[in-house]
């Protein structure tokens, strides 16, 4: 049977305090735990990203992955990996670094585990080149509320068989079932890497370049903003469409190479070359890579190309990072931001904003994922067929799924 330790003091998600905690060590007693738990369950891994979805309506009891903390296997020459859910990806990279391999997966969260990471879709500036959760993910092994398991995918890189339920479990929170393994595509690890920093002084300098950057033949690894927003004009936009004029946006920009070391010596001047100016490191700075803390933590997704629109609709005081190519910025903004006028602001430009952290007692009264999008029908579809006495992550995904 799985381990079912006493409920620690603390113990929480998103405020709601779990009734009971179970800890399995292995596919079947995961199985085992949704077969005979009649109410409500919410799993975990590492408790790094629990923020990242709304609180749950009730929390019967908390299943932590943890336990699944095996590496199943390990094919250097095939470029793959097969891991449990309750691998540490601290722990993972390392193994993979005696064979001079990688996860190209990213996300700046201590301890964080690889289920957790699927679940939460986390990823970091490698976005970029290597992609995320969803492009590095070729195959998954989940339980279902009925304690059902299901395979997904397989053990090479070009698979067809079989639906592609890596997608669909990826960002899901543990609504539709809970990932005990899975397989990843790896990469082999970069021989040099060098940065090129380059100081923004506003808003449309920070597109400007960014635009250079995805116009051009480079091919960095990252391109990666730090922003601080100050005097912001119009940073809650009452209506859809409105003019967004805010300035004072400040910061740094930085774009990543990571080849052999001749690459990333040509590739490091010619960048300097096409921003104009800058200067050369050889590592990242230290913010390099980590979330915003402080009020309400915000992931932003937006097109490319918006990436000034979106920092003039910042309200002042506002910092934080954006993977500048890709659309996608982590923003901690104050309290007392209006959500649904910053989202209006940004929604022209495909944009929308989700709650990653808040101190709980202002995340009560907060829209965590915004207005509910068209194929909000498919998505409770989805949400019946594979949770059909919806028990699983109960109201953490959008709309109250």
């Amino acid at each position: 049977m799985p381990v079912r330790p006493a409920v620690p003091s603390g113990t929480q998600v998103c405020g709601v305090v779990p009734v009971d905690v179970a800890q399995p060590t292995t596919a079947a007693e995961v199985a085992d735990v949704l077969r005979s738990t009649r109410g409500t369950v919410v799993p975990v891994g590492a408790g790094t990203k629990t923020g990242w979805a709304a609180p749950p309506t009730s929390c019967d009891l908390l299943l932590r992955t943890t336990g699944l903390d095996r590496v199943v296997e390990h094919a250097p020459g095939d470029l793959v990996v097969v891991t449990e859910a309750g691998v540490r990806l601290e722990s993972l990279r390392r193994q993979l670094a005696e064979h001079g391999q990688m996860l190209a997966l990213d996300p700046p969260e201590p301890g964080a585990t690889i289920g957790g990471i699927i679940g939460a879709n986390a990823s970091g500036p490698r976005r970029l080149r290597y992609g995320t959760v969803r492009d590095l993910l070729i195959g998954v092994t989940v339980v279902l509320a009925d304690g059902t398991t299901a395979k997904s995918g397989g053990k090479v890189v070009k698979n067809v068989a079989g639906y592609d339920l890596g997608k669909l479990y990826t960002g899901a929170h543990g609504g539709l079932g809970v990932v005990v393994s899975a397989t990843w595509r790896l990469h082999p690890l970069p021989a040099a890497v060098g940065t090129v920093v380059v100081p923004v002084s506003d808003a449309a300098e920070a597109g400007r370049l960014s635009a250079l950057l995805a116009r051009s033949t480079l091919t960095p690894t990252a391109v990666e903003l730090r922003f601080d927003v100050a005097n912001a004009q119009a940073a809650n936009a009452q209506a859809v469409g409105s003019r967004v004029t805010g300035s004072g946006v400040t910061g740094e920009l930085v774009v990543l190479f990571e080849s052999i070391e001749a690459s990333v010596d040509a590739q490091s001047r010619a960048a300097l070359a096409l921003l104009g100016g800058g200067t050369r490191e050889q590592r990242p700075p230290s913010w390099f890579g980590q979330r915003p803390t402080g009020g309400i933590v915000l992931r932003l997704a937006f097109e490319p190309f918006a990436l000034p629109h979106v920092l003039r609709a910042l309200p002042d005081g506002a910092s934080g990072t954006a993977t500048a190519c890709t659309g996608v910025a982590y923003a901690a903004v104050p309290e007392t931001t209006d959500l649904a006028a910053l989202r209006a602001a940004i929604r022209p430009y495909d944009g929308s904003a989700v709650v990653l952290a808040a101190a709980d007692a202002a995340r009560a009264g907060l829209d965590h994922w915004g207005p509910v999008p068209d194929s909000f029908g498919l998505m409770t579809r989805v949400k019946d067929q594979f949770d059909p006495r919806r028990r699983l992550s109960p109201g953490r995904l959008i709309g109250g799924l």
